[in-house]
């Protein structure tokens, strides 16, 4: 099989930079979310369509920043 309708964009989150790529491999589309400091991968998904795709992944990630404490000076 051959990866087609290969995309990649960015897009805010809460106070996170997310890289969000998507393509199709044969009759199924997958994505993958990452964040773009450090460029971990947060989430993957995969659908019929890219939307679907994109969609729960993005869930996923929304879903695991929304959990992540953020450390201030004031809280050292």
């Amino acid at each position: 099989m051959k990866v087609e309708e290969y995309t990649k964009r960015q897009q805010q989150v809460g106070r996170w930079k997310i890289n969000i790529v998507s393509y199709r491999l044969g009759d199924e589309y997958l994505c993958t979310v990452d964040n773009v400091e450090p460029g971990a991968v947060l989430a993957r998904g995969k659908g019929p369509t890219r939307e679907e795709a994109e969609k729960k992944a993005i869930q996923k990630a929304e879903e695991m920043l929304g959990k992540t404490r953020v450390l201030t000076s004031d809280s050292a």
